[in-house]
């Protein structure tokens, strides 16, 4: 589970990919092997109907539609199925786009091959794994969703749609199937980033051309709960990392198809559950706090070959980089500005943000990226900040902070937790909880732009389809205490004390 030894600042030699190993694909069954990429990767537009000359419009992605949304209750017992069958879904999609990255002489050869041998096989496999989840969920009592198989279809993304809405002014050849260019963070086709899956240009933004977005705070009601309770659970400086993610694929070997950072509880991956959750030791001072704080590392994509530059969540799913350890984080609960909270339930999971918001919309994006001296006047969801000298960048995190008062997980992982209203209340129903925040702070050398490419940029971690785009950025957290904490918790912000 710890990190393996590194091996630093070793750029790698720019060459054709060949994808001869067998990837099996979670649920369908389906087998790829002996593929070969060329030197000069180019790709046309397949599946929308307007098909346009190979160099002229490279695919870079297949995205597919995220099943968890739909989902709705889903009996316990198989709680842990359906979740490994999700897992199956984004393995698929992973091997397809590690596929699209090595088929450069295909795409050159036939201009319908992304179509026909690549989505119209996704899809089939697909459809497989949408008809079995169903069935699992009747069988055991519950009611499943009718609609599945409509989230069967895929599609093709090309270059110049995968910035937020804007165009890229394109830029050199691609180097053979998603490799890296020049070990410097250089642009590929239009793509983007170290990798060829992004950053580009467009995702970042000098926050001193930001005009301000900070909206006044409103004031706090009569029965507000104003304490504040801060864990100290250092910065990850012993490098624990892993690419799983035991909420959303539990039993699942990199489920998460990036890696992540971990503070507090020292034990977790995909295996870990309520059984023995508690056993961790912690990297909390408060050592009654074994909560799991875990969230997708920041690399600075500069050429470094990292201990997973090779492995599954690092460089073969496209996330590549020198891993940025944050300088702080900052870990704190806050109250509620109208009333009292309650205490947060053992074992209690929650995810802000959505690792997939290049595929469902931002409708539940919810990290902020801002630079040190400019967090009380500017905030942004879509681009990363390029930071003027001597100001950090920094990530914050404000997780649901209403709970169901019954559940500690739900089918898609968020129905059992939710926001405030506006007026700052919870929902009928919903109990209010101590909100937990994260502050993360880090030294980024500033990327630069020229000609309309991003050189050394950075990025968090994210799945190979998704861009590495900034509104991706999320947060994970299950709360494990001992001594009674989670009660001293809320009992410190109800009164309105400054806790630690």
């Amino acid at each position: 589970m710890k990190r393996n030894a590194r091996k630093r600042r070793t750029p790698l030699a720019v060459k054709a990919v060949a994808a001869s190993a067998a990837l099996a694909l979670g649920g369908g069954g389906l087998l790829w092997a002996n593929f070969y990429a060329s030197a000069h990767e180019s790709a046309n537009q397949a599946g929308t109907g307007n098909r346009t000359k190979a160099a002229s419009n490279p695919i870079v992605a297949i995205t597919c539609p995220d099943v968890r949304q739909r989902l709705g209750t889903v009996p316990p017992a198989i709680q842990g199925e359906i979740d490994r069958e999700l897992a199956g879904l984004d393995r698929q999609t992973t091997a397809f786009n590690q596929r699209l990255a090595a088929a450069g002489e295909e795409q050159a050869k036939d201009p319908e091959f992304i179509e026909n041998s690549l989505i119209r096989l996704l899809q089939r496999s697909r459809t497989t794994v949408l008809q079995r989840i169903p069935v699992k969920i009747t069988q055991a009592g519950g009611t499943a969703p009718g609609d599945l198989l409509d989230l069967a279809r895929c599609t093709a993304v090309p270059a110049g749609q995968n910035d937020n809405g804007g165009q890229q002014d394109g830029g050199g050849q691609q180097d053979g199937g998603g490799g890296q260019q020049d070990g410097g963070g250089g642009q590929q086709d239009g793509i983007g980033g170290q990798a060829g899956n992004g950053p580009t240009a467009a995702d970042f933004v000098d926050i001193t051309k930001v005009r301000p977005n900070i909206r006044a705070k409103a004031a706090d009601g009569r029965n507000a709960s104003t304490g504040t309770f801060t864990t100290r659970c250092g910065v990850n400086a012993n490098q624990l990392y892993n690419s799983d993610n035991v909420i959303v694929a539990p039993g699942v070997t990199n489920g998460a198809h990036h890696t992540h950072d971990y503070v507090g509880n020292q034990e977790i991956d995909a295996f870990s559950d309520n059984s023995n959750f508690l056993q961790g030791a912690t990297s909390c001072r408060n050592k009654n706090d074994r909560s799991s704080y875990y969230w997708p590392v920041l690399r600075v994509q500069d050429g470094t070959q990292e201990f997973d530059h090779d492995k599954p969540g690092g460089g073969k799913e496209g996330n590549v980089g020198r891993i940025l350890t944050p300088k702080q984080v900052e870990i704190k609960y806050v109250g509620n500005r109208n009333g009292k909270v309650v205490p947060m339930p053992q074992f209690l999971r929650i995810i802000t943000g959505d690792a997939k918001t290049t595929t469902n919309g931002l409708a539940n994006a919810n990290a902020n990226w801002s630079c040190t001296g400019f967090e009380d006047r500017v905030q942004l969801t879509e681009q990363y900040p390029i930071c003027p000298r001597g100001s950090n960048v920094v990530r914050t995190f404000a997780f649901q902070s209403c709970w169901d008062g019954k559940n500690a997980d739900s089918a898609n992982h968020r129905s059992h937790v939710a926001f405030t209203d506006r007026n700052g209340d919870c929902a009928n129903g919903f109990k209010a909880i101590p909100q937990l925040t994260m502050r993360l702070v880090y030294k980024v050398d500033p990327p630069t732009l020229v000609n309309g490419q991003v050189k050394n940029p950075y990025a968090v971690d994210g799945f190979p389809e998704q861009m590495h785009k900034p509104a991706t950025d999320h947060d994970d957290f299950i709360s494990i205490t001992t001594g009674n904490l989670a009660r001293k918790i809320a009992d410190c912000v109800n009164r309105g004390r400054n806790c630690a």
